[in-house]
């Protein structure tokens, strides 16, 4: 019995990649320095996968920055601002696409569907050339060739390439992207190719996008694009990979139709319907089924017995030896490895199973069904998953009854937004335009040295607030300098914004290295939610009150709101998602009604990621919304008129879900729009009357480009063609953690002084 993993984390057990990136980004190392470390992260991991028995190893998942990013370079879909002339696309033309440079900006970047990856989104129209001018795939296969291993080079399909592309600046937004099937499909071409004459035997495409709703036409593209390849991909076994959701009825019919595919990978955690279709629309006879039944998207051991009896139901059908054990996606969305934990409590530790552990797990299940079932791996499994159901410390009955008793309430200020803004207004007097930032400052090394030494009790806590306390202080002074109007405390004590919470938290547990790649270098490392939630202590009052106490301006409690902590960390899978986002919400509502009683005038409660968790197939868009926009207003619904409450979103399509962000009643919501080609604000032009306040993003935080007055002055004036001068806000798109004090205050001077510019323009034309 033969076993599969999709992908493999990037980063490396230590964030190597991470640092390396980075290093040659400052300029600190060379190109061959970074080579050097992703060669020895990939043969690292192949050899891992290739020890523990799995047979089809995946090559080409590893990435410098984005996948989709990397099957553009593949096609030489480069936009002409970058000046490529053409030829082998290297590093400053990639790395410019994808961050931007001193002239240019970036391309947008968006979430992975429903997950907290990022990824680079392709500009195409009609005059875009094509031309094969990344060879990477191709040296990839070769590299692990060379090591003794055989892999499996794997593509972003076609299909899901153009689907998830954007017609290009300029372009007509009605343009067919699909129209461009028979210009990229010669560069696929090549490609394949060069794999059969380097000697692979397997190919894998990934086209998750057949897990959306998709038309019929939509359809059909698949219908073509695969037999337009069937010559070239004559010899090749071919299999064609979904994940993130079950596929639906038509989409399945389309897929098992293809002549030129051996094989379809199917993600049986997500997709339970799947198996369901399997089953009673049958598959096809002679191809293989690549059963993901091993989650790659959490940290939870399998529960391999059950797995095992959904497999053994498989192999009914399928027939034994056309059965693959595999993981449900790539395990580039859960940690690298669980034997980097030794502080992580026993018993729960226990229960979890990282990357490195569910690639044993997929051969341990493939081994069992082969009939060479480890009794005693399955023993201790069994025994894992019965502690977990059993243990004392996941249940707290009060918190269950707390949350129980929310039904039959919707949880609304009891007055409307507009009321509610002018006795804002009257109490902090802000001027028209007002500016602000999303909360955070840069994370400097000398603070995230204090930190480590505090975690580490290396120095005392009078030690840690006393530098916490300058740092704040500095950065108050930084923004009074600037002449920012509603200030933050730039969140020195927070390495992360939902870690800081979860730490903070009942029911929460904590990794060391537990580190997931959200883009390019950027690692989180979530919380694990292991049991009931509950907040203790109060978790930012101190810091708030604190950053008050240095200014006369209105200084900005900072939260995270519940469906971006429940989004960004690792959830139980032992009970529906809402009950727990509806828990975390009754904490957040404490500590809400804990700042408000301190003296912070404006409380923002980031949700971030409300949109990320939005399923991806429509019919299931209004449970998600209804339970995550209610879990939002139980959080500030009990707050005065008077107290003005902030949320954030950023790095999604927020257009699709515009009534479901007003249904939140938030007074004020800053969100990013700049990065994305200001669509945000399409919504607005379409008709949309928003009557809370809004700050849509005016510069990208990031990349290191620093904007000019003229340029935020130009984006702040298409902003009041289509919104109200008395509820627009300006702000950048994000948080400033990631960006260096030499980028952030020439930005943000020029920031202040676009709104200043305006504010003059608007009192002359009265």
């Amino acid at each position: 019995m033969a076993s599969h993993i999709v992908g493999y984390p990037r980063m490396g057990p230590k964030r190597e990649l991470k640092f390396a990136l980075e290093s040659f980004w400052d300029g600190k190392s060379s190109a061959e320095d970074l080579e050097k470390v992703a060669t020895d992260l990939r043969a690292s991991i192949w050899k891992q996968m290739a020890d523990a028995g799995i047979k089809y190893i995946p090559s080409n998942t590893f990435s410098y920055y984005d996948q989709v990013l990397d099957t553009a370079a593949m096609l030489g879909a480069v936009p002409e601002r970058y000046s490529w002339t053409g030829g082998e696309i290297g590093f400053s033309t990639y790395f410019s696409m994808a961050r931007g440079n001193a002239t240019v900006p970036a391309m947008e970047m968006t979430k992975w569907f429903d997950t907290n990856y990022h990824f680079i989104v392709p500009e195409l129209g009609p005059n875009t050339k094509f031309s094969y001018s990344s060879h990477k795939a191709v040296n990839e296969y070769k590299e692990a060739k060379a090591l003794g291993v055989d892999t499996v080079p794997v593509l972003v399909g076609p299909v899901s390439y153009l689907l998830l592309s954007k017609p290009a600046k300029g372009v007509e937004k009605s343009f067919a992207l699909l129209s461009l099937l028979s210009s990229i499909l010669p560069v696929y071409k090549e490609v394949i190719a060069e794999l059969k004459a380097a000697g692979a035997t397997w190919i894998q495409f990934d086209e998750p996008t057949l897990v959306l709703d998709l038309d019929s036409h939509q359809l059909a593209a698949f219908s073509a694009a695969y037999t337009e390849l069937e010559s070239a991909l004559s010899g090749l076994n071919v299999l064609i990979e979904t994940y993130f959701a079950d596929i639906p009825a038509e989409s399945y019919k389309t897929l098992t139709s293809l002549n030129s595919v051996t094989a379809y990978g199917f993600d049986l955690i997500r997709g339970a319907k799947t198996l369901d279709l399997i089953k009673s629309a049958g598959f096809p006879s002679g191809k293989y089924l690549f059963a993901g039944v091993v989650d790659g998207r959490n940290i939870w051991a399998d529960d391999l017995a059950a797995s095992l009896t959904t497999l053994e139901s498989l192999e009914a059908i399928v027939g034994k030896d056309k059965l693959v054990v595999s993981t449900s996606c790539s395990l580039m969305h859960t940690a690298v490895d669980l034997v980097n934990e030794t502080k992580l409590d026993s018993e729960i530790k226990s229960w979890l199973a990282f990357a490195a552990q569910k690639v044993v797990e997929v051969n341990a299940l493939a081994k069992a069904l082969a009939g060479q079932k480890d009794e005693a791996y399955f023993a201790a499994n069994a025994a894992a998953q019965a502690s977990r159901r059993s243990s004392p410390r996941v249940t707290n009955e009060e918190v269950q009854k707390a949350a129980a008793a929310l039904k039959g309430s919707d949880h609304r200020r009891a007055t409307n937004v507009s009321a509610r803004l002018d006795a804002q207004q009257k109490k902090l007097n802000l001027p028209v335009l007002p500016t602000t930032t999303i909360g955070s400052f840069p994370q400097t090394v000398e603070l995230r040295r204090v930190r480590r030494e505090y975690k580490a009790k290396k120095i005392s806590e009078e030690e840690y607030i006393s530098a916490i306390k300058e740092e704040i202080s500095k950065v108050v002074k930084i923004q009074e300098e600037l002449d920012i109007d509603v200030l933050v405390h730039g969140e020195p004590e927070r390495n992360d914004m939902v870690e800081y919470f979860g730490e903070q938290l009942s029911g929460f547990a904590f990794t060391a290295n537990g580190w997931v790649q959200s883009y390019g270098s950027r690692c989180v490392k979530p919380p694990i939610i292991y049991g009931d939630v509950s907040r203790p202590n109060p978790m930012t009052v101190f810091w708030s009150k604190l950053a008050q106490s240095m200014t006369s301006r209105p200084m900005k409690g900072m939260l995270t709101g519940p469906v971006t902590i429940l989004n960004w960390s690792f959830v139980r899978n032992d009970q529906p998602r809402f009950e727990t986002c509806y828990q975390i919400a009754l904490a957040i509502k404490k500590e809400v009604e804990d700042l408000e009683a301190g003296g912070i005038q404006v409380i923002q409660i980031d949700e971030a990621a409300l949109r990320e968790g939005l399923p991806l197939r429509k019919a299931e868009h209004a449970f998600y919304l209804d339970w995550a926009v209610h879990s939002f207003r139980i959080t500030n619904c009990g707050v005065q008129d008077t107290t003005q409450i902030h949320t954030h979103m950023c790095y999604s399509n927020f257009n699709d879900i515009i009534h479901s962000i007003i249904n939140m009643d938030a007074d004020v919501i800053t969100i990013e729009n700049s990065r994305s080609d200001e669509k945000l604000l399409s919504v607005f032009r379409e008709g949309v009357k928003y009557g809370a306040g809004i700050g849509p993003g005016v510069y990208d935080i990031h990349s290191p480009r620093i904007p000019s007055t003229e340029e935020i002055a130009d984006r702040v004036n298409k902003m009041l063609a289509v919104l109200d001068t008395n509820i627009l806000w300006v702000n950048p798109d994000c948080g400033l953690k990631t960006r260096k004090y030499n980028e952030v205050k020439p930005a943000l001077t020029n920031m202040v002084s676009a709104a200043k510019l305006i504010r003059t323009q608007l009192a002359s034309a009265k």
